[in-house]
């Protein structure tokens, strides 16, 4: 099951830093005051759960407002990368003149995942209302044959 984990930039450790939380706000404020304050790694990449149903795993991922052909599969190197690419809806001359103020973000996300002990072969993905799922099957074990030599 720990291998289905999602690959992590950071390692998830780091130094412990009471003043992070002001720091990232100031910048964010100076940087951009009428946008978003959200953390740009929580739109950047998309969330998923991994459930694990005895011979297989089920992978769920959030891709709300998504279509079905800019969601791409692509399996290498026991990785398995899921693609997806929202485009904009309006220009950025449209922009300009009638909206107040985006928060709607667009652009590609990528997200990976180590499928070494998945029967890649197997795979199936659906996607409906807002919500990738893969069934990843799970490699069978080779049971080792037990044989009787003969002496010579």
């Amino acid at each position: 099951m720990f291998e289905l984990r999602p690959y992590r930039r950071h390692g998830g450790i780091g130094a412990y830093n009471p003043f992070r939380e002001m720091e990232e706000f100031e910048k964010k404020f100076f940087e951009e005051p009428f946008g978003t304050f959200f953390n740009s790694g929580d739109i950047a990449e998309f969330k998923t759960d991994i459930s694990d149903e005895g011979d297989h795993y089920v992978l769920e991922a959030d891709l709300p407002g998504f279509d079905k052909k800019d969601i791409h599969l692509d399996l290498s190197d026991n990785t398995l990368t899921i693609n997806a690419e929202r485009h904009s809806q309006h220009e950025e001359k449209d922009k300009k003149q009638k909206y107040i103020h985006v928060e709607r973000s667009y652009g590609r996300y990528s997200r990976q995942f180590d499928v070494s002990s998945i029967d890649t072969e197997n795979i199936k993905a659906k996607y409906d209302n807002g919500v990738l799922r893969l069934t990843l099957p799970k490699k069978q074990e080779a049971l080792p044959e037990a044989k009787r030599l003969e002496i010579e």
